[in-house]
């Protein structure tokens, strides 16, 4: 027996509940491990128990789900503004570039319009674009991006595709001014292309009137009125405008007439001034030797020839001859008279 013994170890009364405790869980894991094995009905609860805890996984997901929704829906939305800013910028280009071609296809119809009155009357004209317009009720003017230095002279007529517009009133060497026919300060000799009825148009601001139109004078409404040419500043055979209405004036003794002008007065970007005056608004063009027409362009001047009074227009050079009768002389050539010995 050894000289020092130590106190008697006891096991303490929870270490021993502790242990079976122990044990008891190992013995029954063992047999839920083998009664599963044989039966599976543990699977079943498994499964029974998966149904019931579902609606708590999907309760524990949900903060996740909604931020990620949340950012999705914040990326969707900043990429569809991006995406409808850049298309709106697209849309007010492409409405940019539209409205543009538009202004450039009525400028060329324009100008094929007055192009095309220039080579069908066969008349020796400028072009001139319009620099600023000045349409107060009284005061009609025009000022054009041609002067002197571009051979626009004082009283040169100004014409468009439909008619007389005005005159020049004032030239400076690279600007002019155009009064035109509704000036309250302008008036027209003109005539009634139905029954020839010589009489004045004034301006009035903003239309065209006949003033002391006698009562016996044969003008009606829709009658054209031309320009006479009295005067020398107008040629003749310009259309000026159509009568619309007719009135009798304060004192009932004359008529009052109504014109609709026959020029676009307040519409087009380009005008022309007629270089010298032709015979009659309505002669029709000759070509000339090389069969050219063209008109001036700004300050580059494409001749439109005017009609040729040494060609004939209807009867050929030469009469053909028939058989049995001797040749004609030429049509434009008269024989010298035979003299007396």
């Amino acid at each position: 027996m050894p000289s020092y013994a130590g106190p008697s170890v006891t096991a303490r009364p929870g270490e021993v509940a502790s242990t079976l405790r122990l044990l008891g869980y190992l013995a029954l894991a063992i047999a839920l491990v083998i009664f599963d094995h044989r039966g599976g009905w543990l699977s079943q609860f498994r499964e029974h128990a998966n149904v019931v805890t579902q609606p708590l996984w999907w309760l524990a997901g949900l903060p996740g789900r909604l931020g990620t929704r949340v950012q999705d829906d914040a990326g969707s939305r900043t990429r569809l503004t991006t995406e409808n800013r850049n298309l709106r910028n697209e849309l007010l280009i492409a409405n940019a570039r539209l409205t543009r071609l538009q202004t450039a296809a009525a400028d060329n119809a324009q100008l094929r319009a007055l192009l095309g009155v220039a080579e069908s009357r066969g008349l020796d004209v400028q072009l001139a674009p319009i620099l600023n317009i000045d349409l107060d009720p009284t005061r009609q003017r025009l000022v054009l991006d041609a002067g002197s230095g571009d051979g626009v002279h004082v009283g040169q007529a100004v014409i468009d595709a439909g008619g007389l517009m005005g005159q020049i009133i004032e030239v400076t060497p690279s600007h002019s001014t155009v009064l035109l026919l509704t000036d309250p300060d302008h008036a027209i000799p003109v005539m009634v292309t139905r029954n020839g009825v010589r009489l004045i148009v004034y301006g009035r601001g903003d239309h065209l009137e006949l003033s002391d139109v006698p009562l016996n004078t044969d003008v009606r409404t829709g009658d054209l009125i031309v320009s006479s040419g009295l005067g020398g500043r107008f040629p003749a055979g310009f259309p000026v405008g159509t009568v619309t209405a007719l009135r009798p004036d304060d004192s009932r003794a004359f008529l009052v007439g109504e014109l609709e002008p026959a020029a676009q007065l307040d519409r087009g970007r380009d005008v022309l001034l007629l270089r010298s005056a032709p015979s009659r608004w309505p002669t029709p063009p000759m070509p000339d030797a090389e069969g050219e027409t063209a008109v001036a362009l700004g300050t580059r001047a494409i001749r439109v020839p005017a009609p040729r009074p040494d060609v004939p227009a209807a009867l050929p050079a030469t009469m053909p001859a028939s058989p049995g009768l001797p040749a004609p002389a030429p049509a434009d050539v008269t024989a010298p008279p035979e003299r007396t010995p």
